[in-house]
This record gives C-alpha cells, structure tokens and sequence, in this order.
C-alpha cells in the first residue's frame, strides 16, 4: 500500500526583513596574511569568541586600492578559521566592487541608504521593508531576564538596557544596546553600546567575563590585568579606552 501523498503547501518559503546584531572587522591593513593570524591569536585568547560568527568587513578606514586588497583570499582563509564574512560597509566605489566580486556584497544599516557600486541593479525584491531603527535618542523599555544565561544562549536587549537577575554562565552571551546589568556572576561574554554607544557602561556584581565589550571596544579575560576580578565593577569607556572601577 503506498504511502498518502503530502499535501503541497500554497507557498513553499516566505521572507521576512530583520534585524540582526552583527560584529563589523574594521580593516585597517589590505593584506590577508597580516589580518588572519591576528584574528586567530584572539581565538587564542578567547576560545568561542568569533567561532562560526557572521561578520560584516568594514572598509571605510583601508588605504589602498581595489588591486591592493585580495579579497577572495581574505573571505576563504576567514572561513578555514571558521568565521564567516557576509559582506562590507562603507569604502569607495571601486574597493566595493570588488568586494562585491568576491562574493562579499555591500550591506547598508537599518534605515539606512543602499551603498551603490558599479554593477547590475538587482531584481525587484518581494521582502517587506526591515523595522525603522529607533529615533535618536530613544530606547525601548529595560529587558529583564530573571533566571541565569546557561553556555550557549544569547541575550540580545535591541534598543535598551538589559538586567540579568542571576549568572551569566561560561559560552553564554549577553547584548545590549543600552547600558548592562548582571546581578550575579558575569562568567561570559557581556557587549553592552551594541548600537555604537560609547557612554554605555556593563554593571556586575561577581565580574569575571570571558569578554567585555564597549560600542566595538573590548577586550579578553586574558587582558583583564587591572580589572578587579571577582568583585563588583562598572565597566565604561573614557575615549577610546576602557576603565574598570570598583561598585560601593
């Protein structure tokens, strides 16, 4: 006896705008052979730490041209080391381009304008437009978390605060666009001014992380030297520096 055909469904996928917390590579030097054994000393430094990570190559600070950066070389040695470049920002029309020939094409913000680049306009789209981004200045009420963050989870508070009322485990992730609390043991990895906010600040109770990190500045457990570990600290950026002082 066969077995009852399945029913088709009326539409076999649909797509949907989002939006996604991405880390961005600042490139400050063309050359694959220097970036890559720099980005692997970090995997060194923190294990889990941009391990199979979605990220996005920024190009507006990379002096040289489209014939100086080895674009495919740079997306293929990216991926032995298991992280995965989806595209750039930012840069001059031509370093676009060929990024874009490599398979890395041009993204553009939440809201924001599409960077043009020299090659066929793209097919008309059914995806619905992504959420507007948040006016200036504003942020969406605190997300509060009352349990702890086993290894594994990710917590992403976008456009606000977050507060964790218990422990941040070791492989967990905690992101907030706003200022951080952790009202337990920070033992993962805490990123607060996910939205580039440089005043934002990380609060903990028992601060021992894997990784801390402010609007894109961070920096690893190994690095932590002046951070009272295991105590209660505020994290916070002065310029371009990060400052840990003691809570009470």
């Amino acid at each position: 006896m066969s077995a009852p055909a399945l029913n088709p469904r009326l539409e076999p996928f649909r797509l949907r705008g989002a939006n996604f917390n991405l880390l961005v590579l600042r490139l400050l030097d063309p050359r694959p052979e220097v970036i890559v054994p720099a980005i692997a000393d970090q995997f060194r430094r923190a294990p889990g730490f941009l391990r199979f990570a979605p990220l996005v190559l920024g190009l507006d600070e990379l002096q040289a041209g489209p014939q100086e950066v080895d674009f495919p070389t740079l997306a293929a040695e990216l991926r032995a080391i298991e992280i995965t470049p989806i595209g750039t920002i930012g840069g001059t029309p031509e370093l676009r381009a060929a990024a874009q020939g490599a398979g890395l094409p041009p993204l553009r913000a939440a809201g924001g304008a599409e960077e043009p680049v020299q090659a066929a306009p793209p097919p008309p789209s059914s995806e619905p437009p992504a959420a507007p981004p948040l006016p200036p200045g504003s942020m969406r009420p605190t997300m509060v978390v009352d349990h702890a963050v086993r290894a594994g989870q990710r917590v992403w508070a976008q456009g606000a605060d977050l507060i964790i009322n218990g422990t941040v485990n070791p492989g967990a992730e905690v992101i907030a666009d706003g200022n951080l609390h952790v009202y337990g043991a920070l033992r993962g990895r805490a990123i607060a001014g996910g939205a580039d906010n440089m005043e934002a600040r990380v609060f903990a109770l028992n601060f021992d992380p894997e990784l801390v990190s402010i609007a894109g500045y961070y920096a690893v457990r190994e690095g932590l030297t002046e951070a009272p570990i295991g105590k209660a600290v505020q994290v916070r950026l002065i310029g371009e520096n990060m400052r840990f002082d003691r809570l009470g």
